[in-house]
């Protein structure tokens, strides 16, 4: 999103405002929306645990970011799973000056100390605590071991840092009633913007044919990708193209048919061509938001989904897309046939996506920040 000089104008007129998030090593949905509360605030530095310039977002080398000191073992910024036993206490430490703090948390963010207004987006309550058998599903036994072992002081410390905001904002209306059950507060609903436009260079994917279904995810078990894979083997006049990485792909390589096209990282050119060329976008995942069915509808694209979390949210039945019940193979398929049979409306499509255009999303972010400077002291 560009950054004009009326938001240069209006971002002067608001308190010092500063960003936090969990950590940047990593290119999902959550980093996208933090450079989108970065061009809503320019100037606006970002406090993060961890940052990894190679494997995060291009975009973030032109933003100030301050990374904490256990950013300085090379080993944790490949991996910040691996310092998951350090990040309590890191964002405990971690003091961030500004009238208005805005948290970015899956789960730690919200813990950081501030001088200011507190307010914490929440994309989701911390997996590894609430909902650890689906997020930790095929992670090796000393993973599983060490978030029992740290269980309840983590719930303690996690549950401290929510009751610390000010004021909290959820990605959708799934997460809000989370929220609620876990940290017993009422949370405001703000969706994310589309992560990417339709406008803007695009650049075509090596060995990629047009006409593919495309599934844009990262490879963790909880996002079901070999639900889709084994669907495509029962499809051999469909094509597949999966866009991510993460630690399954070397089984989801090889459990996949020759119509399964693995395209690993890709950057945004070559991410917008294969949302231009693709039939469909398919997705089985646990999403508490998923940015794929609003920026799959900013390109005019029907989806395939998983009744499922934030998906409720943004797709309209018969108009935007299917659901499937199960993230099983055969309730993938079924979907998948019913939405190649069917015709779309592409404008109705593109109108959908409107509602998660970058405009939308900052002027409520802007709004609820302007409604805490009144509150600074």
């Amino acid at each position: 999103m560009a950054v004009t000089e009326s938001d240069v104008s209006d971002a002067l007129r608001m308190p010092g405002v500063s960003l936090v998030h969990d950590y940047l090593t990593q290119r999902g949905g959550a980093e996208r929306v933090v450079l989108a509360m970065s061009d809503t605030f320019p100037g606006a530095p970002i406090y993060t645990s961890l940052y990894n310039p190679l494997a995060s977002f291009p975009a973030f080398a032109d933003r100030a970011v301050h990374s904490s000191p256990i950013n300085r073992l090379p080993a944790l910024r490949r991996d910040h799973r691996l310092a998951f036993p350090l990040l309590a206490s890191a964002f405990s430490r971690l003091e961030v000056p500004g009238d208005v703090v805005l948290c970015s948390s899956s789960g730690w963010a919200h813990g950081a100390r501030v001088e200011g207004r507190k307010i914490v987006y929440c994309h989701s309550p911390a997996k590894w605590l609430y909902a650890a058998d689906r997020y930790f599903a095929g992670a090796w036994p000393a993973t599983r071991l060490l978030s029992t072992s740290c269980g309840p002081p983590l719930r303690r410390w996690d549950r401290a840092a929510a009751a610390s905001a000010d004021h909290y904002v959820v990605n959708s209306t799934m997460v809000r009633t989370w929220v609620r059950e876990v940290y017993n507060l009422d949370a405001e609903v703000v969706p994310p913007p589309r992560g990417l436009e339709p406008e803007g260079p695009a650049e075509p994917v090596a060995g990629v044919e047009p006409g593919f279904l495309l599934c844009v995810s990262r490879l963790m078990p909880y996002k079901n990708v070999e639900a889709v894979v084994a669907a495509l083997a029962t499809l051999p006049d469909q094509r597949l193209v999966v866009v991510g990485t993460g630690p399954l792909e070397a089984q989801l390589r090889a459990a996949a048919g020759p119509n399964v096209t693995f395209a690993g990282r890709v950057d945004d050119p070559g991410l917008r061509w294969l949302y231009a060329h693709s039939s469909a976008v398919v997705s089985a995942a646990m999403e508490d938001f998923g940015l794929t069915p609003p920026e799959a509808a900013a390109f005019g694209k029907p989806v395939a989904v998983l009744r499922w979390g934030g998906f409720l949210d943004t797709v309209v039945e018969g108009v935007t897309g299917v659901f499937f019940d199960t993230a099983r193979p055969a309730d993938v398929r079924a979907a998948l046939i019913e939405l190649a049979a069917a015709s779309w409306d592409v404008a109705a499509i593109r109108s959908h996506a409107e509602a998660y255009a970058p405009e939308t999303f900052t002027a409520e972010l802007r709004r609820v920040v302007s409604e805490q400077v009144g509150r600074v002291a």
